[in-house]
């Protein structure tokens, strides 16, 4: 950030007051502008005991296989977030059982939310960010094709869960993002 949203005037980077990190700071009205984590959600959506994964068509992972999921909005749910994101990437509807996995990828600032859902029918296809969408067995996942490590770590967690019939909530903290 170079300038204030507020008044238009030059930031400094600097610890304020009564903080302990350094923070963006309008050098004329003295607003401090916070840039926090940003929220990453999608779903991991099954019909007939298929996973549903999508093939990006933006980078990064360009190519790369994924779970639908994105950027969360201002003024919506996390919940209101997988579903959107469900319908932009895949064109599929769906409906959310529980958060499963939270993922938090402290190096590149984000906090990645997957529910558990599935498809309302199996009606699915590209959306503007997707070369393909389809509808995986767990056999077929194409492991060396998935573009993140936190989808490759919540489609593992999902598989052990549905193995042994009991869904538990997974906390994760990763330090990369691309698989090697």
């Amino acid at each position: 950030m170079k300038y204030c949203p507020e008044c238009g005037a030059p930031v400094s980077l600097c610890i304020p007051s009564g903080d302990h990190l350094p923070r963006s700071v309008c050098t004329r009205c003295g607003a401090i502008h916070y840039q926090n984590p940003k929220l990453v959600v999608g779903a991991i959506a099954e019909w007939d005991e298929r996973i549903l994964l999508c093939r990006r068509a933006i980078e990064p992972c360009l190519g790369r296989w994924t779970l639908p999921a994105g950027f969360m909005e201002n003024g919506e749910t996390t919940a209101e977030a997988a579903v959107r994101e469900t319908l932009e990437e895949a064109c599929a509807t769906i409906a959310l059982d529980d958060i499963f996995a939270l993922i938090d990828l402290p190096h590149i600032s984000q906090v990645h939310v997957f529910y558990r859902a599935h498809l309302l029918t199996p009606t699915f296809g590209p959306g503007e960010e997707s070369l393909d969408v389809a509808l995986v067995s767990p056999a077929d996942i194409p492991w060396e094709q998935l573009a993140f490590r936190t989808v490759t770590l919540a489609l593992r967690h999902y598989l052990a869960d549905r193995e042994s019939r009991q869904w538990t909530f997974h906390h994760d903290s990763v330090g990369w993002l691309v698989p090697s």
